[in-house]
């Protein structure tokens, strides 16, 4: 049975957007960041996720972690962030579509920390806000089969990724399978579902946004509770994604070495006289002294053969 929720204008909208975004990525050749980058990224990710849910670690403590460095921290802080670096590290290896996996990545991210790791409730449970309880999930005897259902939505489904990853992220919310855990555990099925429509999820800082609106994600959350459908919540999640690529493509773009434009250029431009002008179009992000480097550089590497004189100037790969 299809999750309850409709394509309003401002989902059709934010769709195009990001798949606009997504087709500059892959035509300018940053699926993949450097892998300084991309580090930093995952270090973001996790540090974000976890301080959602109340971690105290920074950045920093997470990356001496990673590294082996000794952190003065409460034990189950530093048990969540080394739980969730093993889930993170085997993220391609998930299948986004297998409630299987979903138990796997769930008993690797909350081992240790609850007794039930891996396995889905069985008793009834509410989320409480202060003194309020802000959401009765369903009763436990029902997790499974609306976990099936939920599931079958995701492989059955016409839908595209980038819709269906905010349902599932919404729905597993409000079915709250787990007696902990399920915060972190949506967004990173989200990541993974995501991951199927275009590889550049892998490194977005989707958790950094959430963590930046958090008050606006657990909104959305309660209004799509209210309307009984997940709308709300798809267009809250659409706009984080939408923030998250214009964040990820200026600093890959930013990141960028003389060589690794020339060689995304190449490809750009396909064997074709070109001039510098040409070269600042499409990297709009650098200088004119900047792009006259790198054409430099080019022809000093033996890539380039400079034709002409000054105004006239033309290049061509070799």
């Amino acid at each position: 049975m299809k999750p309850p929720y409709e394509i309003s204008p401002a989902i059709l909208k934010l769709v195009s957007t990001i798949s606009e975004k997504i087709g500059v990525i892959n035509a300018t050749h940053l699926t993949k960041p450097p892998t300084e980058l991309r580090k930093k990224n995952r270090i973001r990710t996790i540090q974000s996720s976890l301080e959602i849910e109340g971690n105290t670690l920074s950045e920093k403590q997470i990356t001496a972690i990673l590294e082996g460095k000794p952190v003065i921290a409460p034990a189950q802080d530093i048990l969540e962030v080394k739980n969730a670096i093993v889930v993170y590290d085997q993220i391609n290896s998930l299948n986004p579509l297998s409630i299987k996996d979903f138990l796997k990545a769930h008993n690797m991210l909350m081992v240790g920390l609850i007794e039930n790791a891996g396995n889905f409730r069985t008793k009834n449970v509410g989320v409480v806000k202060g003194s309020k309880v802000q959401h009765l999930a369903p009763p436990g005897h029902m997790v499974s089969d609306l976990m099936k259902n939920l599931f079958g939505y995701l492989k059955t489904s016409k839908e595209i990724e980038l819709i269906k990853s905010c349902v599932f992220h919404y729905e597993l919310e409000f079915i709250h399978p787990f007696t902990d855990g399920n915060g972190r555990m949506g967004r990173l099925w989200q990541t993974l579902i995501l991951m199927k429509f275009s590889p550049v999820f892998e490194f977005l800082p989707i958790e950094t946004i959430i963590k930046q609106k958090q008050e606006n994600y657990y909104k959305a959350l309660s209004d799509s509770d209210k309307v009984g459908k997940a709308t709300p919540f798809i267009e809250f999640m659409l706009g984080v994604i939408d923030e998250a690529l214009e964040e990820v493509t200026k600093n890959q773009r930013s990141a960028l070495t003389n060589m690794d434009r020339l060689i995304i250029f190449k490809e750009v431009i396909q064997g074709k006289d070109f001039s510098r002008q040409d070269y600042l179009v499409h990297f709009k992000e650098i200088s004119s002294a900047t792009a006259s480097r790198d054409l430099k550089f080019g022809v000093m590497e033996g890539m380039l053969l400079k034709q002409g004189d000054k105004r006239l100037t033309t290049y061509r790969y070799v």
